[in-house]
């Protein structure tokens, strides 16, 4: 089988090619599907004696976009390659054989993805040097990088400052094929994966890695590269990133939110900080004095219940806590059986609970059964049990009727 002849690997900025049909292949129905559901994928692969879409590989999505000849034209939804070199260009339809088309790239997703990239690069290269190995990356709907060990915020700050350093720059990005005395003489990045053919990527002055990706042509052309969030994986380091058009979305989305925040506080965006700081301390407070005053209405009420053995009630717009405390103080001694409720607009949250010396009922079949009875959820232990009835339930006739 002939090798589609790879026009992204000669122009990344390339968007338009021309082009033949080589063959149209069916593509299989996925597994896992149930019967009688409606697939709308691709199921069809067109091979093209030549193409600018990047097949997927190397953590690098393949690219979407567009086939078109004389009497039609077709949507290409993914891009893969197969085993012989073949690049399928996967399709909802077929097209027929021989017949030329006009290939069109998506742009804006072939953009984004060269900027992931040549980003990845830089930082992984970054982040070596700050002690961490990249072992793997992936560039989707999220780009993100592994490395062997974990690395201090300082660090992956670090990483990021001296990438976008080499951006400021407007370094050259050159595509290298070295014979094999000139590739035995470059100090990689990471090791080859292929025998013959080796395609290297060289940063100006920063970064030299073998890679069948597509990469921007000046480092200038990444724009912005942000570490966005880090977390242990596997006793290394998962770090998301975000470069070129959707690192400049995800900064112009946050900077959105912190207006909005800073115009709630009536402070500068840069105070946002402090302000939601002092809510915090001021929302702690009002928890305190909030708890203060639930345990005093719980122990006054018991006070009024003291001499009754036991009790159903329903409170309204009462903080299901305070009917918890109250529930706890009625039985802490004796025999009494309380069934306490706190009724809101969306349900009746309901407690169930006996003194140490009550064992004639038990708390979780009680509620179970008023759950069962009103459509509700519930249950528990023999001395203890909560849960939720409709918000409309009348209590004291549910227990009437049990």
């Amino acid at each position: 089988m002939t090798r589609t002849i790879r026009l992204d690997q000669q122009d990344s900025w390339l968007r338009t090619f021309e082009a033949t049909v080589v063959a149209t292949e069916s593509v299989p129905r996925p597994s896992g599907l149930k019967k009688g559901t409606v697939y709308d994928g691709p199921t069809a692969a067109v091979i093209l004696d030549q193409s600018a879409f990047y097949p997927e590989s190397g953590g690098q999505k393949g690219d979407h976009g567009v086939l078109r000849w004389s009497d039609g034209e077709v949507d290409v939804v993914d891009t893969q390659i197969d085993e012989h070199g073949r690049v399928l260009h996967l399709v909802g339809d077929s097209v027929p054989e021989g017949v030329a088309v006009h290939g069109v790239l998506d742009a804006a997703r072939r953009r984004a993805h060269m900027s992931l990239h040549t980003g990845q690069h830089m930082l992984s290269r970054a982040l070596l040097d700050e002690g961490g190995v990249t072992v793997s990356s992936r560039l989707g709907a999220e780009a993100t990088i592994d490395l062997d060990r974990e690395l201090t915020e300082d660090q992956i700050r670090s990483a990021e400052r001296r990438v976008q350093d080499a951006i400021d720059a407007d370094g050259d990005v050159r595509v290298l094929y070295p014979t094999d005395a000139e590739l035995a003489a470059m100090k990689l990045r990471r090791t080859v994966k292929v025998d013959d053919g080796v395609r290297v990527i060289e940063v100006d002055g920063f970064d030299l890695t073998p890679c069948g990706g597509t990469h921007c042509t000046r480092t200038a052309q990444v724009g912005v590269m942000r570490v966005l969030e880090w977390q242990r994986k596997k006793g290394g380091m998962r770090l998301v990133f975000a470069a070129g058009p959707r690192a400049r979305d995800v900064l112009v989305e946050r900077s959105a939110v912190l207006e909005a925040l800073a115009s709630e506080f009536t402070c500068g965006p840069t105070d946002v900080s402090a302000a939601v700081a002092k809510l915090q301390r001021s929302l702690q407070r009002t928890r305190e004095i909030l708890g203060l005053t639930r345990n005093a209405w719980a122990r006054a009420l018991a006070e009024l219940l003291h001499d009754e053995r036991d009790v159903v009630r329903t409170f309204d717009d009462v903080d299901v806590d305070a009917v918890r405390a109250l529930a706890v103080l009625l039985t802490r001694e004796g025999d009494r059986l309380v069934v306490l409720a706190a009724r809101t607009d969306q349900a009746l949250s309901v407690i169930v609970s006996r003194g140490p010396t009550r064992d004639d009922t038990h708390a979780g079949q009680l509620l179970g059964a008023l759950a069962k009875a009103s459509g509700g959820k519930g249950g528990g232990r023999p001395e203890r049990a909560e849960g939720r009835l409709p918000a409309d339930a009348d209590l004291a006739a549910l227990m009437s009727a049990l």
